[in-house]
């Protein structure tokens, strides 16, 4: 293997001049929220000293929402209301310049968005408007002339504390719909008729005087970067890249010292890989550079380097913009300055990282399981202790838990062994990328495959089905089950407690193996109660092969749980144009042979359908193993088949063990590092 990097790739790690400072490379770690901010501040501080570390030459904030009446409770930012937020906003910034990178922020009012839960202060806004987030029974008021320049005093001032942190850059932030600036811009929320409403260059005021006084606080000590959003995604009743949004480059052409441009809002801006592929950007902020002479970025779920050379060649960005892809594999620019390309970890665009933040809970990564956990639990995403001992392991099931378990024993040099029963790795992750638009999940696969296959104390074997018998007679010193999880097909899940009279479904094993209802072109019913993404991509599959597909689920809507990872409307718009019926508030009561019964958990109707049932309810664990075994021989179970979860958690579970092997643990102590909080009173 090669550490010589690619001639190709040289441009990426040119300089860029940025106003008054200098970025080492073109590697741009955008603001991203990350569930820490200020309730974990020291996992937060860790993450992005990490990202230094792997190379990003910026490495910038979350949003940093700097007033009381822009308060986002429960969302868990970074704030500086005051100079009480500075020490460790300032220690995120020593992390950063620890390895050399540029330090940024981005200041944030979220305005009309903010609940101002925690702060009961009155939010604030353009107009008169309802809050948006979470739909909360509060009103936004109007902003009146002096509520704009007291809203200017207290940026200007968030500003000044920013320098006084040690930040090399400031993000002035009007994108994803969700700040008072982008507010103002918008015409769905501003109707003023005053000197900050009607044309273009009134909406555009606020912004533009922000950046301003945003340049006239710091003067050359730090660079101003514009975050700005040129197409809403709602055509000719918001902002166009082709209209209003290239206007408003143009008119502040040369007041930022960089231009980070992007798409409204968050849930187009980072669309999963299921809608998306990367780049897709492209089409709407190609123009900038011409409007321009200042450096610009986006972002685009870039993790190919021969796609980032691409963008900056045909002039499309001079800074490669990443949130996902730097969470996902937080070194890939000194992969690529070191001529290991094939060793990047790419981001499979799932937004689990996206979904955790909305739960206000750290954030996680399916491709890199130590996000999160760099402080938490010490984890270094390039770095593990080497063995404890001459044990040697055997794993049954090459799924995401025991492939990673292999590549994390592995690396610490202990001698593995890994059995499949299938004739291909990868488990669940190998068969679900075969699903409609799920191709790039494949590559939690194949990034271990690759790692794994230069490995020579670590042997894989497929084909290789092993009963209790055969796996003590193998003779390992410890053995970890990653057998995975089935479906069940009774109809059981988390609002059924008990198996559905008649319901012997299919299941999503059974589609994936390639059963199918028994007559092509008949109707079907996929039954969810799972509310994620599979009874929809299933439902996608049948409806393409010719059958009458109905989506039935108890939730209010189509794969609730989706909202989380920004997809839900993405995935009942595309259900809806392959002509499948909807069915919300739905349960499973009874089936029989070519027929099934729901009923309305409203109004207790109940009404007779024709056709099969999928069901996508629940998971098993497939334990068989481990209940003959245990007592017998040193025997763990580690991913699905010790609780059934999301890919994300098979992954972390499978590191978890590598991690922790030859590792006394207390069972009674907490197994990860806690910020404390001094109490004051």
């Amino acid at each position: 293997m090669s550490n010589q990097r690619d001639p190709r790739y040289d441009i990426l790690f040119e300089p860029v001049k940025i106003g008054p400072v200098t970025a080492p490379n073109r590697f741009y770690q955008v603001p991203h929220c990350n569930g820490m901010g200020r309730m974990f501040p020291d996992s937060m501080i860790e993450m992005r000293g990490m990202k230094a570390e792997g190379g990003w030459g910026i490495v910038t904030t979350e949003q940093c929402d700097f007033h009381p009446t822009g308060d986002v409770q429960p969302f868990t930012e970074t704030s500086m209301w005051d100079d009480g937020d500075l020490p460790y906003l300032a220690a995120m910034v020593d992390a950063v310049h620890e390895h050399g990178s540029l330090a940024g922020i981005e200041l944030v009012h979220n305005g009309q968005d903010s609940g101002c839960l925690y702060s009961r202060e009155v939010p604030i806004g353009p107009e008169h408007r309802p809050v948006t987030w979470h739909q909360h029974p509060i009103q936004a008021r109007a902003m009146s002339l002096d509520d704009i320049r007291d809203y200017r005093r207290w940026h200007r001032k968030a500003v000044l504390r920013a320098r006084q942190a040690g930040f090399d850059m400031v993000v002035v932030y009007a994108g994803h719909n969700g700040t008072v600036p982008s507010h103002f811009l918008s015409r769905q929320s501003n109707q003023r008729s005053d000197e900050y409403g009607g044309s273009l260059e009134n909406r555009l005021r606020l912004y533009r005087e922000l950046i301003e006084e945003t340049r006239d606080a710091i003067g050359d000590t730090m660079a101003v970067v514009a975050r700005f959003a040129v197409d809403e995604m709602m055509g000719k009743d918001g902002l166009e890249w082709a209209g209003e949004g290239k206007e408003a480059i143009e008119m502040l052409a040369e007041l930022p010292d960089m231009w980070d441009v992007n798409v409204s809002d968050w849930e187009n801006d980072s669309m999963t890989s299921r809608f998306a592929q990367e780049g897709y950007q492209e089409e709407y902020i190609s123009f900038v550079k011409s409007a321009t002479s200042k450096p610009v970025s986006a972002v685009g779920r870039y993790t190919s380097p021969d796609t980032m050379v691409s963008a900056i060649r045909r002039g499309v960005v001079d800074i490669i913009g990443a949130a996902r892809p730097s969470i996902a594999d937080p070194f890939l620019p000194n992969k690529i300055k070191q001529g290991r390309p094939e060793d990047i970890r790419e981001c499979i665009g799932c937004n689990i990282c996206a979904a955790w933040n909305n739960l206000s809970a750290p954030s996680r990564c399916t491709q890199n399981p130590t996000m999160g956990e760099e402080w938490r639990k010490r984890w270094h995403p390039e770095k593990i202790a080497p063995k404890e001992s001459d044990s040697t392991i055997l794993i049954v099931g090459a799924g995401p838990a025991g492939l990673e378990a292999a590549l994390g024993l592995g690396k610490r040099g202990y001698q593995v062994t890994l059995t499949e029963t299938r004739n291909e790795a990868g488990g669940r992750v190998t068969r679900e990328s075969r699903l409609p638009k799920l191709n790039e999940w494949a590559r939690v696969r194949d990034y271990r495959l690759g790692q794994i296959q230069r490995m020579p104390n670590v042997e894989i074997y497929l084909e290789s089905e092993m009963n209790a018998e055969q796996i003590q007679e193998f003779g390992a010193d410890q053995v970890a089950l990653a057998t995975g999880a089935l479906w069940r097909n009774d109809g059981v899940g988390r609002s059924i407690r008990f198996p559905v009279p008649g319901c012997k479904a299919l299941t999503p094993d059974d589609i994936m193996d390639g059963k199918r209802p028994a007559t092509a072109g008949s109707a079907v019913t996929i039954y969810d109660d799972d509310h994620y993404y599979m009874a929809s991509v299933i439902a996608e599959l049948l409806a393409s092969e010719g059958y009458r597909v109905t989506l039935a689920t108890q939730g209010m809507c189509v794969a609730n749980w989706t909202e989380y990872t920004l997809e839900q409307r993405h995935i009942e718009n595309r259900l809806l144009n392959a002509g499948i019926q909807i069915l919300a508030r739905h349960q499973l009561t009874e089936v029989g042979e070519g027929w099934l019964q729901l009923t309305n958990t409203l109004t207790g109707e109940v009404s007779n359908h024709e056709g099969s049932v999928v069901s996508v309810t629940a998971r098993l664990p497939r334990d068989e193993l481990f209940e003959v075994l245990k007592g017998k021989i040193p025997v763990r179970r580690i991913g699905d088949c010790f609780g059934p979860s999301i890919i994300a958690a098979a992954v972390y579970e499978g590191h978890r063990y590598a991690r922790e092997f030859d590792t006394d643990i207390d069972p009674d102590a907490v197994p990860f590092n806690r910020t404390r909080h001094k109490l004051q009173h």
